[in-house]
Parts: C-alpha cells; sequence; structure tokens
C-alpha cells in the first residue's frame, strides 16, 4: 500500500511502514512538512496514497469537498504516542482495513476500536 504520513505524526511512522514492505514517505520528504492540509491532500490523491495522519482536518477537507478519495487514516484519543506502536497498531489492522481503504475511506485507529466511513462522506459507516 501507498501511504503519506502527516507532519502530525514522526518520519518513524513512514519509516516503519517502509520496513515492512509498504511504498511510505513523510511529508518531510517531500518538503511538504510546512505545506497547508490541501496541498498534501492533493499530493496524496495525485499519487494514490493514503494520508496518514492525527489531524481531522484531512475528515474535514473529504467532506467538503465530497471527494471519494484519497483515503485517510486517523489515529484518535492518543493511540499509542510511541511512532513504534502507532507503526505497529496500523500494521496489525491493515488486512481488516484494506479493502475499504483501496475504495475510498476515513479509517479511524483508537486503542480499542477501528472505525471506518466510507467515502464520500455520506456514504453508511460500518
Amino acid at each position: 500500500m501507498r501511504f503519506l504520513v502527516d507532519n502530525a505524526l514522526s518520519p518513524v511512522v513512514s519509516e516503519l511502514l517502509s520496513a515492512a514492505g509498504h511504498d511510505a514517505i513523510h511529508v518531510r520528504d517531500r518538503k511538504l512538512a510546512a505545506a497547508p492540509d490541501s496541498e498534501i491532500f492533493e499530493v496524496a490523491a495525485a499519487e494514490h496514497r493514503v494520508i496518514v495522519s492525527a489531524d481531522t482536518d484531512f475528515g474535514t477537507l473529504l467532506a467538503v469537498q465530497n471527494a471519494s478519495a484519497p483515503s485517510v487514516i486517523l489515529f484518535r484519543r492518543a493511540s499509542q504516542r510511541r511512532p513504534e506502536s502507532q507503526a505497529a497498531l496500523l500494521l496489525n489492522n491493515l488486512v481488516a482495513v484494506a479493502d475499504a481503504l483501496k475504495q475510498g475511506a476515513i479509517v479511524v485507529i483508537e486503542e480499542d476500536r477501528i472505525r471506518i466511513r466510507m467515502l464520500p462522506t455520506g456514504a453508511r459507516e460500518t
């Protein structure tokens, strides 16, 4: 899977996703660390990457644009603040959410649950 890790998360997350065999880059790798969310959103959509973040603004962008891409993985409620734990949490649950991400979804990962909202956001939540 192709990931673009947002500045709200450590570059270590993208390194660990890459080490697990995924095409993962951090916004800093593209000199987008200071870029507005809308620009990061556009890069992810153009490159067919899933945004990985702790920033809820990406969900807002998807809703406002009624977009079906890019998919977003959102860490919420202090979901393992250490980058190693965040990467492990994502990798351990990736099989369960991969199909939704390929179709277009917002996947919210918390320590004790995962929520999937299909895109566009008017679609049914599972």
